[in-house]
């Protein structure tokens, strides 16, 4: 019984790792690239540098950057070998290597011997850990068990991403479809592991499937109206030249508008279903209308932050393009009607849209089906406390004596 006890009360968290270790295990299809075949990538610590052959013209750097790095990990570590650093000119992609820096190099071999030694990047994982386990402190010593949980959900929606949603993209899946799967799964998930097994969940799940498919609809609707094309995504283009030339970027673009709106739908409508369980809670007696009102009246209050949270977070990105627009003295109409800037006012007004949707919506649900309960089970007790006060009184005329009832009767009668 313990045994049961203990699995019922962990079977979220448990059924959540499930999850993660399929996702975790779950192939690609891409994992032996051509590109990375024949090569081994590592870890290197610099030792020496020499910059003769970079041309510097301006902020901008060309050429190459011969570096003498020790080998850390792989079958060659401890070695001590040359390697280059490639640059193209680009202050974006080129980076410059120091003596003592730690870099990530990609060793070309053949037969156990060195071919080649590219400088890929500065080794920054190590790193990345640090920070990922600081969050993971910070937000398991707030929030506890729920904090456990909400990390289960990043992980997931990071393997989902990485495992189901890119690798359909990249194997020709239409864009539309795979987007709203995932983000209904993704949706599910994320409030079932706040909730757990209740109608809450359903309440809120409802209400932000629903924001999303409004979202998808107009987000299909007025990217054909503005004629944006989804080469305005970063790195598009590049997908093309690497031999994706089939893939539908326009639709990706679409689906990047709802799923990118996906989290703060999720967001409001776990506030409006947590509000209106509050209220249910401490006054059971209220009906649903009431409670429905109740729901209404947060998220009114959460949408003014929540449209413009969204307007943050993808303008956010472009702070240099503005600044750009700016400096060149760019009127206002001409910044209004740039592919870029049109596409950033689609992905901000659409997915408010979708936000306006969640709150009624889920106002609604959740309080039709919060209070249901609460209702029979006033019900329930209103029946039972009358059948105790029948039974209590049956029993009363049962104690009493035949005499008692005999003289009651005659005082009846006098």
């Amino acid at each position: 019984m313990k045994a049961i006890q203990w699995v019922k009360k962990r079977s979220v968290s448990l059924l959540a790792i499930i999850i993660m270790g399929i996702l975790i295990f779950l192939p690609t299809g891409y994992e032996d690239a051509l590109i990375y075949q024949g090569t081994e990538r590592v870890r290197a610590e610099v030792l020496e540098t020499n910059e003769d052959n970079i041309y510097s013209s301006g902020l901008i750097q060309s050429g190459e950057q011969e570096c003498e790095v020790e080998i850390l990990d792989g079958q060659f570590k401890g070695e001590i070998a040359s390697a280059t650093n490639m640059l193209s000119g680009s202050l974006e992609a080129d980076k410059i290597f120091q003596v003592g820096d730690i870099a990530n190099v990609v060793i070309s071999h053949k037969d156990g011997e060195i071919l080649s030694i590219t400088m890929s990047d500065h080794f920054r994982i190590g790193k990345e850990i640090i920070l990922a386990l600081i969050f993971i402190v910070f937000l398991i010593g707030f929030a506890g068990k729920n904090g456990l949980r909400a990390i289960y959900s990043f992980i997931i929606t990071i393997l989902t991403i990485w495992k189901i949603l890119v690798p359909s993209y990249l194997g020709g899946v239409n864009p539309l479809w795979v987007g709203i799967g995932i983000t209904t799964f993704l949706t599910v998930i994320i409030i079932w592991l706040v909730y757990g097994f209740e109608k809450r969940t359903l309440a809120a799940s409802g209400g932000a499937i629903l924001g999303v498919l409004v979202t998808c609809v107009m987000g299909i609707i007025f990217t054909d109206q503005f004629q944006i094309h989804g080469s305005v995504m970063d790195y598009s283009e590049t997908l093309l030249y690497a031999g994706f030339q089939n893939l539908n970027l326009t639709q990706i673009f679409m689906s990047s508008i709802f799923i990118g709106a996906s989290g703060a739908m999720i967001d409001l409508s776990v506030d409006i279903t947590s509000a209106v369980h509050e209220v249910v809670q401490k006054k059971p007696e209220i009906g649903w209308k009431e409670a429905v009102g109740s729901g209404m009246n947060v998220g009114r209050a959460a949408m003014g932050t929540m449209t413009t949270t969204l307007l943050l977070a993808y303008s956010g990105g472009y702070i240099a393009l503005l600044m750009v627009f700016m400096a060149q003295g760019t009127p206002i109409d001409q910044i209004l009607n740039y592919k870029y800037v049109s596409a950033e006012i689609l992905e901000t007004i659409v997915g408010s849209m979708g936000l306006v949707t969640v709150a009624p919506f889920t106002a609604l649900v959740s309080g039709v089906l919060l209070t249901r309960k609460k209702h029979k089970e006033q019900e329930e007790k209103s029946v039972s406390s009358g059948l105790i006060k029948k039974t209590k009184s049956a029993g009363c005329i049962e104690n009493l004596s035949s005499g008692q009832i005999s003289s009651a009767m005659e005082g009846s009668e006098k």
